[in-house]
């Protein structure tokens, strides 16, 4: 099985432990590293797919690349706003029950969305909300603390973008690496948590989320 694997499914192998650190990093109350690992299975994520282009695939590319967005971009965001809003959580039997039904919509239709990506996946766009930009609206907006029903409302809203016709398009290198470089800024200055870089990556994000639909429409790429 070890001989089916190639070098971009080893980097997504990265990504799924990375999520799964990420979790155990949460539960233990480490919620600033849990952050860390998150961003850090991001860029797992975008560099399995650069190596994957330029070298050989392997068989198991497509559905491992999808296990391992589902640990670290369905299961450990999650985990990691409740990490987050735990006290208002456990503070109210109504707060529990908006928890546990959102975690249940989002786990079902990010399941249906990674598993479809490869099926419906076109060189120009995107169909659906990509599961790494709603991951960073979700944890950006956590870390900055919005309110646990404003929260909850954003996952579910990214759930359903994430399953939607709406097309979005693939970025260009530049973009990537300048998305990539506040990950890494974000992840590295600790100060950052509390401060502009999370605001301005979150920025990034929507704006992408905004125009890139409709860039599509007026340059008829969509």
């Amino acid at each position: 099985m070890i001989s089916l694997l190639s070098i971009a499914d080893c980097i997504s192998l990265l990504n799924a432990n990375l999520g799964f650190l990420s979790i155990i990093m949460a539960f233990s109350g480490q919620v600033r590293l849990a952050l860390s690992f998150i961003l850090l299975a991001l860029l797992a994520d975008g560099l399995d797919g650069m190596v994957a282009r330029k070298t050989k695939h392997g068989v198991l590319g497509e559905h491992f690349e999808a296990m391992a967005d589902m640990t670290s971009m369905g299961i450990a965001p999650l985990v990691f706003v409740y990490a987050t809003y735990q006290n208002e959580i456990s503070s109210c039997g109504y707060f529990q029950m908006y928890f546990y039904v959102t975690v249940i919509l989002f786990i079902s239709l990010s399941t249906i969305r990674l598993s479809s990506f490869h099926v419906l996946k076109d060189k120009n766009f995107f169909i659906g909300l990509p599961a790494s930009a709603g991951t960073i609206i979700i944890l950006m907006l956590s870390l900055l603390k919005i309110t646990y029903i404003a929260e909850i409302l954003v996952i579910l809203i990214i759930a359903l973008f994430m399953i939607s016709p709406i097309k979005f398009p693939k970025t260009g290198i530049k973009m990537n690496s300048c998305a990539a470089v506040l990950i890494v800024l974000t992840i590295i200055l600790e100060k950052s948590f509390s401060g502009a870089l999370p605001i301005i990556l979150l920025i990034a994000i929507l704006t992408y989320v905004i125009v890139g639909p409709l860039h599509l429409q007026i340059t008829r790429k969509g």
